[in-house]
């Protein structure tokens, strides 16, 4: 596939792709299209945290992390972003860092289990 096919197609019908490429567990197809989605509607939680969750489960943590973080500038009480920052610190090994974000994620009403 070319990164046309990750970019072509209106808002929507890129968020349906990007679901199924997600769903397939095509983390890595599912963040290109993501990418440009993301690019468009900047503003946007829900693009942003799909793209973040497929970048976590393709071992892409700093990227990530980014978009949690981006997430999180945008929606400060956001508990799944802070639950999933949390988690991907402890994945780089920043277990002391994470642990501010799994108790905030907590108070915020995250299942940690």
């Amino acid at each position: 596939m070319t990164d046309t096919y990750y970019t072509q197609g209106n808002a929507a019908e890129r968020w349906e792709r990007a679901g199924l490429f997600f769903e397939a567990k095509e983390y890595t197809a599912a963040a290109q299209v993501l990418g440009s989605l993301v690019e468009e509607v900047p503003e946007q939680v829900a693009p942003r945290l799909l793209l973040a969750r497929a970048y976590y489960h393709s071992a892409q943590l700093s990227r990530a992390e980014a978009e949690l973080r981006a997430v999180l500038d945008l929606d400060p009480v956001e508990h799944y972003a802070r639950l999933m920052l949390g988690r991907t610190l402890e994945r780089q090994g920043r277990d002391e860092e994470a642990a501010g974000h799994l108790r905030v994620a907590e108070a915020l009403g995250a299942s940690l289990t």
